[in-house]
């Protein structure tokens, strides 16, 4: 990986912009409970960077600071070079942050469509009267937001399922569908938590190729967390490697693969 002022250059030759994020000396205590202790890094745009770590390593925490659910106690957050205020997660989800979630939180009882179409409700301008009267400005502003849907349901290749009530889907779909929420907010930055969990292997080879197409055709920047460490190191740019609340690796696959500290606490090491 070669520096640039501006961002990187990757090893397949993208270029990857300046700083979209940055988290500075974070902290988060639960009590006398310390889930993140002094941990500083950043987010580049158009970039994929995971964060990965054994349980309890404080990964979901501080993917819950980035997302705006959880204030940290010490440090700060900024987002496109400015220090971001304590805000309530829809205003975080205003400024252009999504996410899906490690279990699937998803309405069971609404179609695929319907589902996916709740992701546009930060983007909608009409008031509750207007939408719930289906009059004036709600119903152009509902026509647009559905084509918008139509064609996220199109690029996941979901069309047959459009209708169906996503508790009848199976699971992989399901984060298939969660997966089309998130990116019908129209994030700048996307937040996957363990978006391979459960899967079968062809399920990960779906979402592993579903998640490049959103990087590379929609210039997505992305952040997620992950256990499998095949699809971590095949599809990841920087990795940030967390241990008991703390940081212990940062840097390209590569260089989080060779790190001693990492090997150590989480990726083990072979006996002979």
């Amino acid at each position: 990986m070669k520096d640039i002022a501006e961002g990187y250059v990757t090893a397949d030759g993208r270029k990857i912009g300046g700083t979209l994020m940055e988290m500075k000396n974070i902290t988060l205590r639960f009590g006398g409970v310390v889930a993140i202790k002094d941990i500083s890094f950043d987010i580049r745009e158009g970039e994929i960077r995971a964060i990965i770590g054994p349980n309890g390593a404080g990964k979901s925490s501080m993917l819950n600071v980035i997302s705006g659910f959880y204030i940290p106690t010490e440090g700060e957050v900024w987002f496109r070079g400015e220090p971001r205020p304590q805000m309530r997660p829809y205003q975080v989800a205003r400024q252009g942050i999504a996410r899906t979630f490690q279990n699937i939180a998803l309405f069971k009882g609404m179609s695929t469509l319907d589902n996916i179409m709740t992701g546009r409700m930060t983007l909608m301008e009409s008031n509750m009267a207007q939408q719930a009267f289906w009059w004036g400005r709600a119903q152009k502003e509902e026509s647009e937001h559905r084509e918008k849907v139509e064609k996220i349901i199109d690029f996941l290749e979901i069309q047959a399922i459009r209708k169906t009530p996503v508790g009848r889907l199976p699971y992989g779909l399901q984060k298939r569908v969660e997966l089309g929420r998130a990116l019908a907010a129209e994030p700048k930055l996307l937040l996957l938590d363990e978006p391979m969990a459960g899967m079968n292997v062809e399920e990960k080879e779906d979402m592993s190729r579903f998640i490049l197409d959103v990087n590379d055709e929609f210039g997505t920047t992305i952040a997620l967390i992950e256990h499998d460490m095949g699809v971590v190191m095949d599809l990841s740019d920087r990795v940030v490697v967390m241990d008991y609340g703390k940081k212990i690796g940062d840097g390209t696959p590569d260089e989080v693969r060779n790190n001693q500290d990492v090997i150590d606490a989480y990726l083990g090491v072979s006996h002979d």
